[in-house]
């Protein structure tokens, strides 16, 4: 068999994909839960995992690597995960709306805004009633939307069609426009200044099991809202005109996608601060490899996404130990090339 009967007998299989990418993400999990300044074999965290799932307790794993991996190392990871999941599933939701591979939540000026959001609720200390803990990710996802639905209406200022190049534009303006707002704050703070300026490089170090439950409701909504646009989206891929004719309500399907990805960019931030390209690389070379079927690209861009961060606040942890870098200096690293190569790449298709 040939290597490229084989390569598309892979990519047309229906269980292979899932089950590729789901090995890679166990195989992050661990590695990330593993390794660190005191290395924990698999053995203990699998002795771990049945403790906690069986909620027994037994005195064959030492009560200080257990802490460390149940109070340090896993919330790390799974926050990681769950940052991971919404941004590559935003972003997977945005280019195949736009029908662009440039197009994610941080080009479009979504991040930005969400960001803002977040760091005016550190910077008063906002602590809205009945929602406490849910303020900064409510603020950060309402100030998304806005942001999003901003961009749009000032893009169709300028250009009825509403092309996607003007509305790539239009978000990084945005997105600048923002940032200075954003520099604004910092240089008016005083103690929230290194709370903020380290949240805005993102990171998911020392963020505890609260912000696991604090960013999971609205990833789980979020992921929904998207996974049952899929049919919409694929047929959204071919023009809006021809969606209308296969019997898409193209309006409302817009805006249920936009609040979606919006929801699940806007928490993302709210717990892990701006960390850039994760939407854009992962949901690109995910279609690249697996083809364009939305049914397959936005529950294999999550899972991709949720193991690419991972491994991305491992190499930022590790690089330099005991200093971290932020995770987002290393997702720009990868990114930024990447970004480039698919702007030369559809530059030299026209």
């Amino acid at each position: 068999m040939h290597l490229s009967s084989i390569q598309k007998y892979l990519v047309n299989n229906k269980v292979f994909p899932y089950f590729f990418s789901l090995a890679i993400l166990v195989f992050s999990i661990y590695l990330g839960i593993s390794i660190g300044t005191l290395s924990i074999p698999i053995s203990t965290i699998i002795d771990i995992f049945g403790q906690l799932f069986s909620l027994s307790k037994t005195d064959d794993v030492d009560p200080m690597v257990y802490n460390i991996v149940v109070s340090i190392r896993m919330p790390r990871v799974f926050l990681a995960m769950l940052v991971g999941f919404s941004l590559s599933i935003a972003g997977s939701a945005f280019q195949g709306l736009l029908k662009n591979p440039l197009a994610d939540p941080f080009t479009l000026g979504v991040s930005s805004g969400a960001s803002l959001g977040a760091v005016i609720v550190l910077f008063i200390g906002l602590s809205l009633p009945f929602i406490g803990r849910f303020t900064l990710p409510v603020l950060s996802i309402i100030f998304a939307l806005l942001t999003l639905f901003v961009v749009l209406a000032f893009t169709r200022l300028i250009e009825r069609k509403m092309s996607v190049e003007t509305i790539i534009l239009t978000g990084i303006i945005f997105s600048s426009f923002l940032g200075a707002v954003i520099s604004l704050l910092i240089a008016l703070s005083g103690e929230e200044l290194r709370q903020i300026v380290v949240w805005l490089m993102g990171s998911v170090s020392m963020r505890g099991w609260v912000y696991v439950y604090m960013i999971l409701p609205f990833t789980i909504a979020g992921v929904i809202i998207l996974l049952l646009n899929c049919k919409e989206l694929n047929a959204l891929s071919f023009g809006e005109e021809t969606a209308q004719q296969l019997g898409v309500d193209v309006a409302k399907r817009k805006i249920m996608i936009l609040i979606g990805a919006s929801l699940l960019t806007g928490s993302a931030v709210a717990v892990s601060g701006t960390i850039g390209f994760v939407g854009l690389v992962i949901p690109h070379i995910t279609r690249m490899i697996w083809g364009p079927d939305h049914y397959k690209l936005l529950p294999i861009s999550m899972i991709n996404g949720g193991a690419f961060l991972i491994l991305a606040d491992l190499v930022a942890r590790t690089i330099i130990a005991p200093q971290e870098l932020p995770i987002g200096v290393i997702t720009a690293i990868i990114g930024a090339p990447v970004f480039a190569f698919i702007f030369f790449r559809n530059s030299r298709k026209r």
